[in-house]
C-alpha cells in the first residue's frame, strides 16, 4: 500500500473553506468530513483536512503549543505539481476566483511555479516540472 499523507489545517470557517476547495475543482470526501473537519482530496494519495480551530486544537494537547494565525505567520509552504504551465496558469485562474490572494511567479527555465493563499492564509505553491531540462 501506497503512503497517504493527510496535511491538516486549522479554519476559523469551515463552509467556507469547503466552498473555496472544492471551487479549486478538489473533491471532498465525505467519509472523512463532519461538522468539526472536511477531508480534501487532491490526488489517491494525498489529503488536506480542514479542521474547526477547536478541533484542530484538541490535537496538540500536551504538546504545549497552540494553533498559528498562517495569515500573519509563516507556517508551511505546500508545493504541488502539475502537468503542464497551462495547468498550474488554471488552477492559478480558479483559486483566484475562489477567493484567494495570489503571490508572485517564478519561472526559472526548467520548473515554473505560481503561488497562492488560501482563505486562512496557508501558503500553496502548484508548479510545472519539464522533465527533458533537467537532463
Amino acid at each position: 500500500m501506497a503512503t497517504q499523507l493527510f496535511v491538516n489545517f486549522p479554519t476559523d470557517d469551515l463552509p467556507a473553506a469547503k466552498q473555496f476547495y472544492a471551487d479549486l475543482g478538489w473533491t471532498i470526501n465525505p467519509q472523512f468530513s463532519d461538522e468539526n473537519a472536511i477531508c480534501v482530496v487532491i490526488s489517491e494519495e494525498n489529503y488536506v483536512m480542514v479542521l474547526r480551530r477547536p478541533f484542530y486544537d484538541s490535537f496538540l494537547v500536551g504538546t504545549g503549543k497552540t494553533s498559528g494565525d498562517a495569515r500573519t505567520t509563516s507556517l508551511a509552504m505546500v508545493a504541488f505539481s502539475l502537468d503542464s504551465r497551462e495547468q498550474v496558469d488554471e488552477f492559478i485562474d480558479r483559486a483566484q476566483a475562489a477567493g484567494a490572494k495570489i503571490g508572485a511567479t517564478q519561472d526559472l527555465g526548467f520548473m515554473y511555479q505560481r503561488q497562492f493563499d488560501d482563505l486562512d492564509g496557508n501558503h500553496w505553491e502548484p508548479f510545472y516540472m519539464d522533465p527533458a531540462t533537467l537532463d
